[in-house]
């Protein structure tokens, strides 16, 4: 019974902390934005890189973005014009949709860009293999760690939801 438990947890912690990334194309010219439901006090973390369509050869002028991350509330908490790549990091101020847009730039003749996009909130924005490194945390340790924080984080995500459906609803008479 002990060791179905403990292969539980494990599978658990383990399907939790993968990441999930976008690979997606954007014409020259052209825009696309990505939105992500983030709570107020919730760290994110992102990165993004134009994938090289000459593998061997430097990246063309043409492959380039600009880059922007705001709030619902039009709030810039990114901005970086004319890149191949970038991270950024932040905590929310205010709960909400926040987007990603990708400009890329005109060119003729029009190209397509690809783009890597990694983009991460909550428990997945922490960076766990720097508390392993920083001593000899013993793999099970880590692990219920993460299954904690996890554990935590749906747990606020629940009072999020009944909050946020509470203000939403109508009085009944």
């Amino acid at each position: 019974m002990i060791r179905l438990t403990l292969t539980l947890v494990l599978v658990i912690g383990i399907l939790s902390s993968t990441s999930q990334s976008l690979r997606f194309e954007i014409q020259s010219a052209h825009t696309k934005c990505i939105a992500e439901d983030i709570k107020s006090n919730s760290m994110t973390v992102g990165k993004y890189n134009v994938v090289n369509p000459n593998d061997g050869h430097p990246l063309p002028e043409s492959h380039k973005l600009t880059v922007r991350v705001t709030s619902a509330y039009g709030n810039s908490y990114h901005y970086a014009d004319r890149v191949d790549s970038g991270q950024f990091a932040f905590t929310a101020a205010e709960a909400g949709d926040y987007m990603a847009c990708f400009w890329a730039v005109d060119h003729s003749p029009q190209t397509t860009v690809t783009i890597d996009f990694d983009w991460r909130t909550g428990v997945q924005a922490k960076d766990w293999s720097n508390v392993a490194k920083k001593g000899s945390v013993d793999v099970m340790e880590l692990e219920l760690k993460k299954l904690y924080d996890t554990v935590s984080s749906i747990h606020q995500e629940m009072f999020y939801l009944r909050e946020r459906r509470n203000a939403g609803a109508e009085p009944c008479y």
